[in-house]
């Protein structure tokens, strides 16, 4: 009875992780990376449709991303997309592919970065305790209709924080890397 709602909750803290990795992904650092702007909505069609579903973007240089549009019509779509955004890029064009020369950041700005990291790990620490909440409200509600024992419940409580626990320190540690990686010149 305990295992399917520890089960549950481990799969949606680990989700939540995975996001957080996702969404830090897109805060841009010195590198260029393709997972910057992968996320950014063309309009393609008449339909808005994520930069990686129309073109290839690759990385040649630490501060170079090239996307090599498939349908060289969506190269003035895409470049007014990346203007839109708000990354701060300017894209170049030769007809063929797009070049986007990321500027080293400024002390100023990589502080600010560094403060936008910490408020989205702060999110998802909240996230994963209301996940935490949710599954004891659970796991009582079991105990309450007689499923589990008092000493089922108060173990799956323990192996319920220490989960949580372990959640919280690998967003932490995603944080301290993502700051890292930041203030990295």
């Amino acid at each position: 009875m305990v295992s399917p709602v520890l089960w549950n909750t481990e799969e949606k803290m680990r989700a939540s992780v995975e996001g957080l990795k996702r969404e830090l992904a897109t805060i841009r650092t010195g590198h260029a990376t393709p997972a910057l702007i992968e996320h950014i909505k063309v309009e393609y069609a008449g339909v808005p449709t994520s930069l990686n579903q129309i073109a290839g973007i690759s990385a040649p240089g630490a501060r170079l991303l090239v996307i090599q549009p498939w349908d060289r019509g969506s190269i003035p779509s895409i470049e007014k997309a990346i203007l839109k955004s708000d990354l701060g890029l300017n894209p170049t064009s030769n007809g063929n592919v797009i070049r986007l020369n990321l500027p080293p950041l400024s002390e100023e700005r990589r502080q600010e970065l560094t403060k936008v990291v910490r408020k989205r790990v702060e999110e998802r620490k909240i996230m994963i305790r209301n996940l935490r909440r949710d599954a004891m409200s659970e796991l009582k509600g079991l105990e309450k209709n007689k499923d589990i024992s008092q000493d089922e419940h108060k173990r799956a409580l323990d192996q319920l924080q220490k989960l949580t626990d372990s959640f919280i320190a690998d967003t932490e540690q995603i944080a301290r890397d993502k700051e890292a990686e930041l203030m990295e010149v």
